[in-house]
């Protein structure tokens, strides 16, 4: 059996390190492959991936065909349908972009809980099976986890860390990094200043008692990410590594130096 929703989110909550892995495509047989591999989470990007509902209700079948990680869901947006729908299909947690305030995240919060916590609507179509029909066993299962990815965000993560219910916050690199005034992400120029910022996330989270994730590119940068402090790390994309593995064999093929 895969391992459990309330198994991961437990660990999430005692800060344990865990690392994860991003999911863009809607390629259940790839992404069931992926999962059988160790990774602790198998996350499906419903923001910015290629997948639909139906693709994430696909992803999320494979991840757990693969047996040794949960499923989780980057929603659209803060929205009760979009995170209500995600936790439905049997998403052991919601990453939920855009977080800028308290409020936000304390809204994330509610729509991830069922009353009298929280505003989820009930109808667990495939959550009463990964995660169990008992409301309140739900609301201790799933993690809900706010992005920190903009000046508004940065600026009031104490405050949203410290939003009772929430699991945790996860880095989004690219938009922090235009955040603090990045030409582009990973520019180099303002690389001082998003470090800073890291810093004070990290330090933020650890304070209230929460985890703090972050997206990486390869396996070596979650590693450092976990070693400054980071309770979680996603590691790429497979669209990402697709493209690379592709094209590291083209060049040996031509033999290219």
């Amino acid at each position: 059996m895969p391992p459990t929703a309330r198994a991961f989110t437990d660990r999430l909550r005692r800060r344990e390190a865990a690392v994860g892995y991003w999911v863009v495509l809607d390629a259940p047989v790839a992404t069931e492959r992926i999962a059988r591999l160790g990774y602790d989470y198998v996350c499906v990007d419903g923001q910015h991936g290629l997948v639909e509902y139906s693709g994430i209700l696909r992803a999320l079948t494979a991840v757990d065909a693969g047996g040794r990680s949960v499923g989780l869901v980057r929603v659209g947006a803060n929205d009760p349908f979009l995170i209500g729908q995600a936790l439905d299909a049997g998403a052991a947690g919601v990453i939920v972009p855009l977080v800028n305030s308290a409020e936000d995240a304390a809204r994330a919060v509610s729509s991830a809980t069922y009353p009298p916590q929280g505003t989820r609507s009930y109808g667990p179509m495939r959550s009463g099976l990964r995660v169990g029909p008992v409301p309140a066993e739900a609301n201790a299962a799933i993690a809900c986890l706010a992005m920190i990815e903009t000046p508004e965000g940065l600026e009031a993560v104490e405050e949203i860390c410290a939003v009772p219910g929430l699991t945790g916050v996860y880095v989004g690199p690219s938009d922090l990094c235009l955040a603090v005034g990045g030409a582009f992400p990973g520019d180099p120029a303002v690389a001082d200043v998003f470090e800073a910022a890291l810093e004070r996330i990290r330090t933020a989270a650890a304070a209230a008692g929460v985890a703090a994730g972050i997206h990486t590119p390869a396996g070596a940068d979650a590693a450092k990410r976990l070693a400054e402090g980071f309770t979680f790390a996603t590691v790429s994309s497979d669209l990402v590594h697709l493209e690379r593995a592709a094209a590291d064999h083209l060049s040996a093929a031509r033999g290219d130096r």
